[in-house]
């Protein structure tokens, strides 16, 4: 057969490739109808079709038996190739193998403790689910999953500002320097995140209603830089009540200090999730009313 110029878009399927190997595997083509549970007729039918894509002829049909020719060696090594690809992205495919990556964003004080060993659990339960968390910022989380950059999100809210597949009550605390408290100071050094930072402006109107006096001497984007100016006497601050350490003094009503519980946990979610993107979801509800938030 004359060998012919042939596009680049040329598609050999792996069917025909299948058949010329069982034929040149089988020395012929009775031997590799049998094999493949065909007829003769089908099977050469096949090669003739390859070879007509191919452009050249692939098998010396001899009166004892059928060689490949040196065209159709070259065509065997790649079509073995191709056909054992096919069955590792068969087997790839195949029941739990398949790697489902869900994207989590997470409060900085949640990446952590209790968190961490819910998602350990979660990842045992289910090990095709590969988790990518981030943590950060509650704002920034919010528009990141607004974006589409998050498959779901547990975000820190003011209360019914935005529904939520779940959410719980966020009980806070004023907390102060354990060894080198600020809270008799006049005006009062506050520790605060920047500016339209959560628990900022609630901070601020809270100090003003009862008539305190204050001013911000530290300020950060980090929960971590918070907790710690606060431990080291740079100023009193609004968090969480989990943020609270050792190196921390929680601050009563005795202080004169109004409680705040204007802020909620919310979790968020698209409105058809995968299967274990709602699962997810459930293990993180379930946490936090086990924790109170």
């Amino acid at each position: 057969m004359a060998s012919s110029s042939k596009s680049n878009s040329t598609l050999f399927e792996l069917d025909l490739l299948k058949a010329i190997v069982a034929v040149a595997e089988c020395g012929s083509f009775t031997a590799a109808a049998a094999r493949l549970h065909s007829t003769q007729s089908t099977v050469s039918q096949k090669v003739r079709r390859l070879e007509d894509l191919a452009g050249h002829t692939l098998l010396d049909r001899g009166n004892r038996d059928v060689r490949p020719t040196e065209a159709g060696q070259v065509l065997l090594g790649y079509a073995r190739q191709m056909l054992a690809a096919n069955e590792q992205l068969a087997e790839a495919l195949s029941g739990a193998q398949v790697a489902v990556t869900i994207r989590l964003g997470l409060p900085e004080d949640f990446a952590t403790g209790a968190t961490t060993r819910e998602l350990s659990a979660f990842s045992r339960r289910y090990p095709n689910a590969r988790l990518e968390v981030a943590s950060g910022l509650s704002r920034d989380l919010a528009a990141r999953y607004d974006d589409g950059e998050l498959d779901i999100a547990l975000v820190k809210q003011r209360r019914h500002s935005r529904a939520a597949v779940a959410c719980r009550p966020e009980k806070m605390a004023w907390i102060d320097s354990a060894r080198h408290p600020c809270i008799q100071q006049d005006p009062l050094p506050i520790v605060t995140f920047p500016l339209r930072g959560l628990y900022r402006d609630e901070m601020i109107q809270a100090l003003e209603s009862i008539g305190r006096r204050w001013r911000i001497s530290f300020t950060s984007s980090s929960l971590a830089g918070i907790q710690g100016a606060v431990a080291n006497g740079m100023g009193i601050s609004l968090l969480p009540r989990r943020a609270a350490t050792k190196d921390h003094a929680v601050l009563t009503r005795k202080t004169g200090l109004p409680e705040i519980d204007a802020f909620e946990i919310g979790i968020f979610h698209r409105p058809a999730p995968d299967r274990l993107v709602k699962e997810l979801a459930g293990v993180l509800a379930r946490m936090l009313a086990r924790n109170g938030a």
